[in-house]
């Protein structure tokens, strides 16, 4: 009788251990005798133990990073770069057949590539062409990676290390710029105004009484200010005498 009951429970666990539970975000990959023989999808699935195996595989997207790279340049400047490579199975079947380890594959792959790319740029473009760059490892990694059936969905440069002197030559740079910058817009502020005054020169030349009004508006403003002191130019008795002139005229 106690035999019969430990047959029976190890038939129950042999049966158990068939049974397999395949999440809504995985495939399995079944080989029979060691051959593929199909796909799971997800739910309750049953295998033939002993005989079958079922290897799970994760198809949500999937990131990986990329560890910091020692790039030399095209002009030989060494910067340590690092990215982050975004990744997704689309075919269970190759990711499980095709290599041993599908995203260690692609790491190296990348790492590969990254070095590839940014050995052929140049510092300037490094800096300042990172989607550039970005989709041309992209394109590289994706199509080896295509044949184990993974879809590498998006490449990201994350960290860009300079040399200190770098550095520094490039802070140098920046302030020279800004410094040549700030002298061009004051020398166009200078033009501007020097055209201006030549149109206020003209003016005055055709109308002479305007000039006298500019002085009129002057000593307004200097009245405003409360001065216990107003200091009248010599020409201010002129001044007065035009524009009485220029008023009886107008009348």
């Amino acid at each position: 009788m106690e035999f019969g009951l430990f047959v029976a429970i190890v038939v129950v666990l042999f049966i158990l251990s068939g049974i397999k539970v395949v999440n809504q975000y995985e495939r399995g990959v079944v080989l029979t005798l060691g051959r593929f023989t199909g796909i799971r999808n997800p739910g309750l699935r049953v295998v033939v133990p002993i005989f079958q195996t079922i290897r799970k595989v994760d198809v949500r997207s999937t990131p990986i990073d990329v560890p910091k790279q020692e790039v030399i340049t095209r002009d030989n400047v060494t910067v340590g770069i690092d990215a982050v490579v975004y990744f997704r199975v689309v075919n269970a079947e190759k990711a499980v057949l095709e290599t041993v380890n599908y995203a260690y594959a692609t790491s190296q792959f990348a790492q590969a590539a990254l070095r590839d790319v940014a050995g052929n740029a140049e510092l300037d473009e490094l800096l300042s062409k990172r989607e550039e760059m970005s989709t041309q490892i992209k394109q590289i990694v994706d199509s080896e990676t295509d044949k184990w059936g993974i879809d590498v969905e998006n490449v990201k440069l994350q960290n860009i290390e300079l040399p200190q002197d770098m550095k520094r030559a490039m802070a140098k740079q920046a302030e020279a710029e800004r410094e040549k910058r700030a002298k061009i817009i004051a020398a166009e502020g200078e033009q501007l105004s020097a055209a201006k005054l030549g149109e206020a020169a003209d003016i005055i030349a055709q109308h002479p009484i305007a000039l006298q009004l500019r002085n009129l508006q002057v000593l307004n403003e200097i009245a405003v200010e409360k001065n216990s002191t107003i200091v009248f130019p010599a020409q201010f008795l002129d001044t007065v005498k035009s524009v009485k002139d220029f008023v009886a005229k107008e009348q």
